[in-house]
């Protein structure tokens, strides 16, 4: 059933909370009056998967360590079981992109967003020696972190847990009744008003993601080598991949894209910085 997506900086606390989640699911679970009691849950992330935090210090290998966890989340996902994605998902693309692999299963997904102070955690990494982040490294993860955002959809439902804060909980029936009984929790103002699609929504959909193709094989008709391209519409860059592109790698990725778009569409101003951000996930 429900896919949970563990969000927060380096050494926030998000494995911790990943089997505390477990344990709390697997206890409900197990009561003899639960309806629910065939579902199973798992727990997948850097750790089962053995990728190490060094796999965060280049960008190639970033990409790798996110295709090997989406790979196993699209593998894992189901109707049947809970999955916990006990992974840093600090990039806004990365969840939007396991939110869209939720919906392609027709099944819930949440985001936990462990939070806590950057010098706690620092603390807290130091602490941990060699098991932790080296110094260089956390400061680049902490810089590059984007806080999930209630507003938007993929990052919603959003439940924090003040990690600095010695009594706090998990909200777990909050989190029960929004994605095992399928009741989301009450709309905050930022979220309450949902607009309409707009009517020209599809067709900029088409010219947005067919600009960026464009722009992206203009770059490399010019001979001259780029580490990123700037396309129109967003201040996100197309990270390249040290390699030139072809036409049709990357009608396939438009075509994934705007599949995933028709289904859940976007708000127009948003299509060009999620495209990217799905281009630079999956290239």
């Amino acid at each position: 059933m429900p896919l949970i997506m563990m969000t927060g900086l380096p050494s926030s606390g998000k494995s911790t909370r990943a089997r505390e989640l477990q344990k709390l699911f697997e206890e409900r679970l197990a009561l003899p009056e639960n309806q629910h009691r065939k579902l199973s849950v798992q727990v997948v992330g850097d750790d089962s998967l053995g990728i190490p935090h060094s796999a965060y210090a280049t960008s190639s290998d970033e990409k790798k360590a996110r295709g090997q966890l989406i790979s196993a989340i699209e593998r894992l996902v189901s109707r049947e079981s809970i999955l916990i994605a006990d992974a840093p998902n600090y990039i806004k693309g990365l969840r939007y992109q396991l939110y869209c692999v939720a919906r392609e299963v027709n099944t819930t997904q949440c985001v936990v967003h462990c939070a806590i102070p950057i010098p706690e955690a620092r603390r807290i990494n130091e602490a941990r020696g060699n098991e932790g982040y080296e110094s260089t490294l956390f400061d680049e993860l902490v810089m590059r972190y984007e806080e999930p955002n209630p507003a938007v959809r993929w990052d919603s439902p959003l439940f924090t847990v003040i990690q600095h804060e010695p009594d706090e909980k998990l909200p777990f029936d909050k989190i029960w009744d929004a994605l095992v009984e399928r009741r989301a929790p009450l709309p905050t103002f930022s979220t309450a008003a949902k607009p309409a699609i707009e009517s020209n929504y599809f067709s900029e959909l088409d010219r947005v993601t067919q600009e960026i193709i464009n722009a992206i094989l203009e770059t490399q008709r010019s001979g001259v080598p780029m580490s990123h391209v700037v396309v129109t519409g967003t201040k996100e860059k197309v990270q390249m991949p040290g390699r030139n592109l072809t036409l049709s790698e990357l009608r396939r990725m438009r075509m994934q894209f705007t599949k995933l778009n028709r289904h859940m569409p976007s708000q127009i101003d948003r299509i060009a910085e999620l495209f990217v951000n799905y281009l630079n996930i999956n290239l």
